[in-house]
């Protein structure tokens, strides 16, 4: 599972909000067959993006989330990363409607054929190269998030989340001036995956 993390201000009112899953908001389109790469394990090459149409019946993964082809292809990848492949998945982010799930991951022949052995009839996975974990972009997101009150008086930091595609997107009030002090102060190796821009101010919601 990803997690994302959002920072909301209205006025003097901060909100963490923290909300775990495999489902992105929108399909993130990204290329199909591209170049060839190397294995994290040195064995042998590996493809950077991959397509793969499923052909296993469906009902031959477990019935889970609604037992729809593509939520059991989905919860059976998740599983693979959490157990088997943490180093090398980045994210997911799913089209119902085209029935596609999109994986972005550090190329490895063991986990892209494992993936694509789980895809179902009617569901189709394609592989997306990242250079960066999951749970590393997570680990950078909530050190962001937890220095929050750090740049009071300098910039406003607004939202965290870690993005599937291999990233930190960081909004704020003031990109211009918060993206130099965020990438100075994260250093080369977590400001390589910052992403900083504008965002604006979360409005206070009408309670009662």
């Amino acid at each position: 599972m990803r997690k994302r993390t959002w920072i909301a201000s209205a006025g003097a009112t901060v909100a963490l909000l923290v909300a775990t899953g495999l489902y992105a908001d929108a399909l993130r389109t990204g290329h199909t067959d591209g170049g060839l790469g190397v294995d994290p394990g040195g064995v042998k090459p590996v493809a950077t993006n991959r397509t793969c149409a499923g052909t296993r019946p469906a009902e031959s993964l477990p019935d889970r989330d609604g037992g729809t082809p593509l939520t059991r292809v989905v919860a059976h990848i998740g599983e693979l990363a959490r157990t088997k492949y943490p180093d090398v998945y980045t994210g997911l982010s799913v089209d119902e409607v085209h029935r596609t799930a999109d994986v972005w991951r550090i190329p490895s022949a063991a986990f892209d054929d494992e993936v694509c052995g789980s895809a179902v009839r009617g569901v189709t996975v394609r592989l997306h190269e990242a250079d960066v974990s999951g749970r590393t972009l997570d680990a950078l997101s909530d050190r962001i998030a937890d220095d929050m009150h750090r740049w009071d008086g300098t910039f406003v930091l607004r939202e965290v989340a870690a993005d599937e595609r291999g990233f930190v997107h960081v909004g704020v009030d003031d990109p211009g001036r918060a993206g130099p002090i965020l990438k100075e102060a994260y250093g080369e190796s977590g400001s390589r995956y910052i992403r900083v821009e504008h965002a604006d101010q979360a409005e206070p919601s009408d309670a009662g």
